[in-house]
């Protein structure tokens, strides 16, 4: 008895037993109404082909009496039929509000105030340090703060505020905001239960009345678009073989969000100040999910601006993993040629048409060479690879989302060029 009660409490969409006799006595009666029914006559109609024949006098039953009877017979039957159709509609409709509130019961409930996912971070005293967090960077979807706990740990906090968070719109009903907040609760779960070296890990998270706060690892390497400024003002020198080891980072972690993890996450978001570099220049995906997390669905602007956004952003406002790889194309051709796609180069008079355009170009023309950085160039073997890179950037950077490699063909491409 306790087994079918747990097996009816599983599966709450079940038709009961009771529901399923009460419409198959019904399709009987249905069966058997038509011949019930039937009009009665006191007398057999006439045809022309034989005459009618006399009723035996023993037999004659008065007209009144039988009119009279087969009344009855529909009025019962009337009543019959709409009770077991008002007792069955009765019956789905408890049904209903009773599998309405298992539906309730069973959506998580809203967590307020900090949540932490690791017992290196005390909610209690992440919250009490917040106020004291510094300034690190900012962003069209929020600023970075680098924030030391009482334990000394150093932690950066991506800090939304209420402009950014889709459940703090004022034209939302109560109803839709909470299942908002429900959402965006099943989103940040998600984040936090990714595991790989190039990728981020969400670490805690703080709900505030006017603010989501995101709380990662530190790391003090700097993201890679800063590094690149170093670089063009000559303040650090990074070779082709650390370039190339960025690229693959990149790819790996691509890789994972987009056919390693379940449920599968777009970055939606990529770019030189997204990729974070530790000491040894090993790439870590920020920021994963972030853009989609504030947009409240795919075709959002926020997921469709910015130079390294792919072009079917802008024509049909649609973002899948392909445009993840669109942008590791503009990635890689920064690392190649070593300038910025918002440099004048590319945009002044001689009308370049932007890095993907102008890689086009450089592919084609006699000395494809001109298009790599100055300071990497020297080593005839790594030249080669460079040239192949340039390929694989182009391809990459294809119009159409068909035309481009995914991730995990990417990192094969990748892997294979860095090994050569």
């Amino acid at each position: 008895m306790e087994q079918r009660d747990r097996m009816t409490s599983k599966n709450p969409t079940k038709t009961p037993p009771l529901l399923a006799t009460l419409l198959l006595l019904l399709a009987f009666l249905a069966l058997c109404a038509p011949a019930a029914s039937q009009p009665l006559h006191s007398e057999p109609m006439a045809t022309q082909s034989s005459p009618p024949s006399p009723a035996p006098p023993q037999s004659t039953i008065p007209r009144a009496q039988v009119g009279g009877a087969a009344r009855l017979r529909r009025i019962a039957l009337g009543v019959l039929f709409g009770s077991l159709s008002g007792f069955l509609l009765a019956l789905a409709f408890l049904y209903a509000i009773r599998v309405a509130i298992l539906h309730a019961k069973s959506a998580p409930a809203i967590v307020k105030g900090p949540v932490s996912f690791t017992p290196q971070i005390s909610p209690k005293n992440l919250l009490a340090a917040l106020p004291s967090a510094q300034p690190l960077a900012h962003g069209p979807h929020g600023n970075y703060y680098k924030l030391t706990l009482d334990n000394d740990l150093t932690v950066a906090v991506k800090r939304l505020d209420a402009a950014n968070r889709p459940e703090a719109s004022p034209s939302m009903s109560p109803s839709t905001s909470k299942s908002d907040m429900r959402r965006v609760q099943r989103q940040l779960e998600a984040l936090a239960r990714v595991r790989h070296q190039n990728v981020m890990t969400l670490k805690a998270y703080v709900r505030e009345a006017d603010r989501l706060s995101l709380v990662y690892d530190f790391i003090p390497g700097g993201s890679l678009e800063d590094v690149m400024k170093r670089v063009r003002s000559q303040q650090v020198s990074l070779n082709w073989d650390a370039r190339s080891r960025i690229a693959v980072g990149i790819a790996r972690g691509l890789k994972h969000l987009h056919f390693e993890f379940n449920p599968r996450i777009l970055h939606c978001n990529l770019k030189p100040s997204n990729v974070m570099l530790d000491e040894g220049f090993e790439p870590v995906l920020a920021d994963c999910g972030v853009a989609r997390l504030i947009a409240a669905g795919s075709g959002d602007p926020e997921l469709c601006s910015g130079l390294y956004a792919a072009p079917e952003c802008y024509q049909s406002s649609r973002y899948t993993d392909k445009s993840d790889v669109y942008a590791l194309g503009m990635i890689l051709g920064v690392l190649l040629t070593g300038r910025d796609p918002t440099d004048p180069f590319f945009s002044g008079e001689t009308g370049r048409g932007g890095l993907a355009r102008w890689l086009r170009h450089m592919q084609q023309s006699a000395d494809p060479k001109e298009a790599l950085d100055s300071s990497i160039l020297g080593d005839e073997v790594e030249e080669e690879e460079m040239l192949m890179a340039i390929r694989v950037a182009i391809v990459c950077l294809s119009d159409s989302p068909i035309d481009r490699p995914s991730s995990d063909e990417l990192v094969a491409m990748l892997t294979q060029l860095h090994s050569l």
